[in-house]
């Protein structure tokens, strides 16, 4: 394995290319391509290293935009060589869990369909749901993705009815439990009254519903409630029946007509065009469908690679338990046999993975694509109005292409105060969230009665393109950081504002930018006096005015949040000796400025940084003689 400190891409120094392709062997192993700034951006893995790499660089291969783009980027090469393929696909995952390299998300993350999280990783785990798989804490486990977010919602609800679980993600009392204690719905996390070894147990029963063995749970539970019964403890064991009943109710209804129903298998499908494939995978345990999970993915690839990637970046991060002794699979994978033994090593059972032609199992598979072809139908309909819209906005902007990223700005205040701005993205005329940035207004001139939008504006971009200013080596074509197209929110002003410092940076000439004017929705160009012909309804308008609203909202819900942080701290700022990091600690422990000013000199004291002296200070502040 080695590393180059070369920075320009391979593609365009064709000699260093072909030294790089014949020194990788034609062994099983994994490739890492790294890009000028030395960071991992593709993980693969190949039973001939040598001629998978080198089919990426060959003109003949077609390639899908995805992988093209980071061709473009890789300036070196590395490899690990293992001796079978099967070590090759443990390998990669790992690599890829622990660099999570940009261009190795064949499951596209577009934050359609849910999550649920538990979050191991805290003394009492959370259960929340949530559209944004974030792999930064290790034991922290997701499930999912979910097709249906409202079921979902009702599982969990149910859920939180059935086991005693903590209600609200912070204390409604500083030293006393709420009325979920009261009534049996929480165990009181908010005082520590149940230890954090008994509530994980709980949580790891509803762990057990997500991970489809609500049966085994039952089982276990009716065990408990004999013994309690038994021990003539009739009040735990009337509490163990109410759970066991709450479960029955969760999957009723829900029976899958095979002919085994006591193997636990998976069942996955895909429908695709040409440019995206919509997968599903039913998720049968006892006969029972306890979960429906969907993904999209590129389609450049067959249908049966395709499948095998949703499989394996669906098993690495799964327990033992919850995979399944069967997988059923609309095509035929490519390494059936190699991902059969590692899931079989994992799993410490036989694990089959077939492709039905006949029978119960082959119409359980249709079903399956049915409910995939559906999904498409959806996908495309949306699709097809978000094309619509950017070819009509391509047409309106005289752009050479669709813009793919569309970026918003706006500017929320309250005459000059908690001036704050947001940045949204538009990709393909969608929203992605995982790209919005907030910024808080730096520039000193901006103060209470003292607005300036066109500053506030101005900052913002500079604060946004600095590091291409900066660096203008830095790569933007093909760069998926870098805008198709900048939209303000506002009229001439504040576009002029936003014109005058992208010149300064020696950018205006890479950037397309526009304003959206509120009033008649008038679009404004840079240099023009008058807005362009157009109509408030037309599809590209209403994707400016989409975007707009959104940049809006999105800086709006900032400014709030700062006003608030602002009035719960302006009390504290005026007790000298009381600094933002001891005000943190202060608000963090009592909750409220209302719980601090009712505290005890000693009960402030408990506090990690305030001292007996800082303590009486701030009683007295609040209790003047």
């Amino acid at each position: 394995m080695t590393t180059s400190t070369q920075t320009l891409p391979l593609v365009k120094e064709p000699e260093r290319l072909e030294s790089r392709l014949a020194e990788i062997p034609p062994e099983p192993g994994i490739y890492m391509m790294r890009d000028s700034s030395d960071r991992i951006i593709y993980i693969g893995k190949s039973r001939k290293l040598r001629s998978r790499v080198r089919s990426y660089f060959r003109e003949s291969q077609k390639l899908s935009e995805r992988i093209a783009t980071m061709v473009r980027q890789v300036t070196e090469i590395e490899f690990i060589v293992t001796d079978t393929e099967a070590e090759a696909l443990a390998l990669e995952a790992n690599l890829i869990k622990q660099h999570q390299p940009y261009f190795n998300v064949l499951l596209k993350d577009d934050k359609k369909y849910p999550y649920v999280c538990i979050t191991w990783s805290e003394d009492y785990p959370r259960i929340y749901i949530t559209r944004k798989r974030q792999l930064g804490k290790e034991k922290d486990k997701y499930y999912g993705p979910y097709t249906d977010s409202h079921l979902l919602r009702e599982i969990l609800r149910l859920c939180k009815r059935i086991f005693p679980l903590r209600q609200r993600p912070q204390p409604l009392f500083k030293d006393r439990p709420c009325l979920n204690y009261d009534i049996g719905r929480c165990p009181g996390v908010c005082q520590l009254l149940i230890s954090p070894e008994e509530y994980r147990k709980t949580v790891q029963k509803v762990a057990m519903v997500f991970q489809g063995r609500s049966s085994e749970l039952i089982d276990i539970l009716t065990e408990q409630m004999h013994k309690q019964a038994e021990a003539l403890n009739f009040e735990a064991a009337a509490r163990i029946r109410d759970q066991i009943a709450g479960l029955k109710s969760l999957n009723a209804d829900q029976k899958v007509s095979l002919p085994d129903d006591t193997v636990s298998r998976d069942a996955i499908a895909l429908a695709a065009d040409a440019q995206h494939a919509c997968i599903q995978l039913f998720q049968i345990r006892a006969g029972q469908l306890v979960g429906r999970l969907a993904f999209i993915a590129d389609a450049h690839a067959e249908p049966g690679a395709i499948l095998q990637r949703v499989l394996e970046e669906h098993y690495q991060t799964a327990d033992a338990v919850e995979i399944p002794t069967e997988i059923l699979v609309q095509h035929e994978l490519p390494d059936t046999d190699i991902l059969a033994d590692v899931l079989t090593q994992r799993k410490a059972r036989k694990v089959t993975i077939l492709a039905p032609q006949r029978q119960t199992k082959a119409e359980l598979i249709e079903m399956v694509e049915r409910n995939a072809q559906y999904e498409l139908q959806r996908m495309q309909k949306l699709g097809d109005r978000n094309q619509q819209a950017m070819q009509d906005l391509a047409a309106i902007l005289d752009l050479p292409d669709l813009p793919h990223r569309i970026e918003g700005y706006d500017i929320s205040h309250i005459q000059g105060s908690n001036a704050v701005a947001s940045q949204v993205v538009f990709i393909d005329g969608i929203s992605a969230k995982q790209h919005y940035r907030h910024y808080k207004i730096k520039n000193p001139t901006v103060t209470t009665g003292h607005s300036d939008d066109f500053a506030s504006l101005a900052e913002v971009i500079s604060r946004r393109f600095r590091k291409y200013a900066e660096n203008p080596q830095l790569s933007r074509i093909g760069n998926p950081d870098w805008p198709d197209l900048i939209m303000i929110d506002g009229g001439k002003g504040q576009l002029s504002a936003v014109v005058a410092v992208l010149q300064e940076m020696n950018l205006l000439e890479d950037l397309r930018v526009i304003s959206l004017a509120k009033r008649r929705e008038e679009i404004f160009l840079p240099g023009e006096s008058e807005p362009l012909s157009t109509e408030a309804e037309q599809p590209g308008v209403q994707l400016l005015r989409r975007l707009r609203d959104e940049a809006h909202r999105f800086a709006v819900s900032f400014h709030r949040q700062q006003r608030s942080d602002k009035l719960k701290r302006s009390r504290l700022d005026e007790i000298p000796g009381l600094g933002h990091y001891r005000q943190k600690q202060l608000l963090g422990h009592f909750r409220s400025v209302d719980y601090i000013r009712q505290a005890t000199p000693a009960q402030i004291a408990e506090v990690p940084g305030i001292g007996s002296r800082l303590a009486q200070e701030i009683y007295d502040y609040f209790h003047p003689a």
